[in-house]
C-alpha cells in the first residue's frame, strides 16, 4: 500500500474512532496528531509516535478503539503495533498534520460487526481501494517494516532487563562491607510530589493544546530541546501549575535519576530572606541556598511575576537560571502574563523569551464541559456509594455561566454535588442550581457588572481620573483609556452605543462606534491588547 493509500485509510480509521459514543474528539485529535501510519496489510497496522509517552498512552487508551474501527470498516480483526520514531517531528517541533477529524453527532454509536462495511464512507473507501496494488516489492517493504518493528520491541525489552540488572548490581555494590556501624545514617527523602497533577488527567482543548504539547516534549527530553527555558503563561486558574507539575511528575516517575526542584516564586523569595537572616550564625547560608537549585537537573519556578521589585532575589535567580541552562539542564517557568508584560529589566525578559514561550488561553465551553465530566468521574471513583449526578443540562449551565477560572469551575461542581448529598437527592434542577450558584462565580453571565464598575477598573489600570475619562481631554493616554472603557462597556454589558455614550460625557453614537471598532481591530491583531482586556476584566470581577 503506497503512502497516499495509507494516509487515506488512516483518515477513515480516525473518523470512525471519533464517531463512537463517549469518545472525546479533542483528546483524540491531540494524541492522534502525534501518530503516523507506517505500514498496513490485511490484518496488520503499524503506527509510530514521536515519543514514549504518546506511545504508552495510545496503547493504553486508544488501541482498542482503533482495532474496533478496523473491524467495523473492514470486517476482520487487526493486530495494531505502535512504535517510537522521534525523527517524525518536523524541524519546527510539530507533527505532520493528521487527517482532519470532524466532531461526531451526539447520538453516534459504534457499528456492529458484519454491518459496518455498509456504513463506512463509500466515497472514501472507493478512493482508497481503487489505488490498491499488490506487488512483491510492496510485500517485501511491509515485511521489512514489520520485522524492524518487532526487532525494536525486542531491543526495548532487552534494554529494560539490562537496566533492571544494572540497578540490582548497583544496589548490591552499595551495601557497606562493614556492618558494625554505631551511628545511624540519615535518610534523605525527596519531597513527595503532587500526584494529582499528571498529563493523563490534564484536559486538552484548543485553548491549551500547544502548551500541553510542548510540555510533553520537554518532559520526554529535559534539557535536550530548544525550549530552554520553557515559559508558560496565562491568567490565574487556567492550569499552568498543573502543567508544570505534570512535567515534574513525569520526569520523577520515568527518569528517577534526575533531580527535580519545584518552587513558587514567593517561597523562593522567603528562602532567600531566611538565608540572609541566618548568615550571622552560618556564613554558608547563602551558598547552601544557592546549591539547592544549582544541583537540580530540572528547575521549575512558578509565578515568576512575583519576583517583580525584588532586585537582589531576581539577580540571584537569574544567575542560577543561566548556570543551569548553559550546562544543559532544564529550566521551566510560569507566570500570569507574558514576559514582555512583567515589570523587569529587559535583560531578564529577553532571557525568558530565549527558549519556548507558550500561552494558555481561557477555556472554551467545550473544554469546560470536559473538565466537569472528568471531575465527575473522579468524584464517582472516590465516592463509589454516591448516586449523585448532574444532568447534561446542569453541566451546560455551569460551563456557560462560569468564569475562565478552572478552580472556580470545579468548586461550583463540588458545591452542587454537596447540596445533592445533603438533601439526599439523586438529581438537581436548573432552578435550584441557579439559586445555589447565584453568588458563586466571580465572572460569567451571572455577574451584575455596571458601567461604573468598568470605568473604575479602567481608571485604576490606566491611572487616569474619572473626570478625565468622561471629560473632553483628547491627549493620547486618556483617549486610549476612554476607548478601551467604551469597548468593554459594549462587550460586557451588550448595551446600545447611545447608552454607552451617555456615560462618557454624552458622546454621540458615531464616536462610541468608532472607539469600539478601533479596539476590536487591535484586539484581533495584538497580543498585548488581548492581555490588557483580560487584566482589566480581572479587576472588574474583583470590584
Amino acid at each position: 500500500m503506497d503512502g497516499e493509500q495509507l494516509i487515506c485509510e488512516w483518515g477513515r480509521i480516525c473518523a470512525k474512532v471519533v464517531s463512537y459514543s463517549g469518545v472525546d474528539t479533542a483528546q483524540v485529535n491531540a494524541f492522534f496528531s502525534r501518530l503516523q501510519p507506517q505500514a498496513m496489510s490485511e490484518g496488520f497496522l503499524m503506527l509510530t509516535a514521536d515519543n514514549e509517552f504518546i506511545r504508552n498512552w495510545v496503547e493504553t487508551h486508544y488501541v482498542g478503539l482503533v482495532k474496533q474501527a478496523l473491524v467495523d470498516l473492514n470486517g476482520i480483526e487487526y493486530a495494531v503495533l505502535v512504535e517510537v520514531d522521534p525523527s517524525q517531528l518536523n524541524p519546527a517541533g510539530g507533527m505532520a498534520a493528521m487527517p482532519p477529524i470532524a466532531s461526531p453527532p451526539a447520538n453516534a454509536e459504534p457499528s456492529k460487526e458484519g454491518t459496518s462495511a455498509n456504513h463506512a464512507p463509500q466515497a472514501a473507501r472507493t478512493e482508497c481501494e481503487s489505488s490498491v496494488q499488490s506487488s512483491s516489492e510492496t510485500a517485501d517493504s511491509l515485511n521489512h517494516a514489520v520485522m524492524s518493528a518487532l526487532e525494536a520491541a525486542r531491543e526495548r525489552a532487552m534494554r529494560s532487563a539490562a537496566a533492571q540488572m544494572s540497578a540490582e548490581q548497583v544496589e548490591a555494590v552499595a551495601v557497606p562491607a562493614r556492618v558494625e556501624q554505631t551511628t545511624p545514617t540519615a535518610v534523605v527523602e525527596k519531597p513527595r510530589r503532587s500526584s494529582a497533577f499528571t498529563f493523563e488527567n490534564y484536559v486538552i482543548g484548543d485553548s491549551n493544546r500547544v502548551a500541553y504539547s510542548m510540555a510533553v516534549s520537554v518532559a520526554e527530553n529535559p534539557g535536550g530541546t530548544r525550549m530552554n527555558p520553557l515559559f508558560i503563561y496565562g491568567q490565574s486558574g487556567l492550569g499552568k501549575t498543573h502543567l508544570i507539575r505534570a512535567i515534574e511528575n513525569y520526569i520523577e516517575t520515568n527518569m528517577p535519576h534526575l533531580e527535580c526542584v519545584y518552587v513558587d516564586a514567593a517561597s523562593f523569595v522567603n528562602q532567600y530572606i531566611d538565608a540572609g537572616a541566618e548568615h550571622d550564625r552560618n556564613k554558608q547560608s547563602y551558598r547552601n541556598f544557592q546549591n539547592k537549585y544549582e544541583k537540580a537537573d530540572v528547575m521549575l519556578l512558578d509565578d515568576v511575576q512575583q519576583l517583580q521589585g525584588k532586585k537582589q532575589t531576581l539577580d540571584l535567580f537569574f544567575q542560577i537560571m543561566n548556570n543551569r541552562i548553559e550546562k544543559g539542564y532544564q529550566v521551566i517557568l510560569s507566570a500570569d502574563r507574558a514576559p514582555s508584560n512583567i515589570d523587569m529589566d529587559q535583560r531578564y525578559i529577553s532571557r525568558f523569551n530565549s527558549g519556548g514561550t507558550f500561552d494558555i488561553q481561557p477555556p472554551e465551553v467545550e473544554t469546560k464541559l470536559s473538565i466537569i465530566r472528568n471531575f465527575m468521574r473522579d468524584y464517582e471513583d472516590m465516592n463509589p456509594e454516591s448516586t449523585a449526578s448532574l444532568s447534561d443540562e446542569v453541566q451546560n449551565y455551569i460551563a456557560e455561566n462560569s468564569s475562565s477560572n478552572i478552580r472556580e469551575l470545579k468548586s461550583a461542581v463540588t458545591k452542587v454535588l454537596a447540596s445533592i448529598e445533603a438533601f439526599e437527592n439523586d438529581v438537581i434542577g436548573i432552578a435550584d442550581v441557579r439559586r445555589l450558584l447565584e453568588d458563586h462565580f466571580s465572572g460569567g453571565a451571572m455577574k451584575k457588572t455596571t458601567i461604573e464598575d468598568i470605568q473604575k477598573a479602567c481608571e485604576e489600570y490606566y491611572r487616569v481620573s474619572h473626570a478625565d475619562i468622561v471629560g473632553p481631554k483628547r491627549n493620547r493616554d486618556i483617549s486610549y483609556a476612554r476607548k478601551m472603557c467604551m469597548y468593554l462597556s459594549r462587550e460586557m454589558l451588550d448595551i446600545p452605543f447611545a447608552q454607552v455614550g451617555l456615560a462618557f460625557g454624552d458622546r454621540d453614537h458615531a464616536t462610541v462606534m468608532y472607539a469600539v471598532n478601533d479596539v476590536e481591530s487591535r484586539f484581533t491583531k495584538e497580543r498585548a491588547v488581548q492581555e490588557e482586556v483580560e487584566t482589566i476584566k480581572k479587576i472588574i470581577r474583583n470590584i
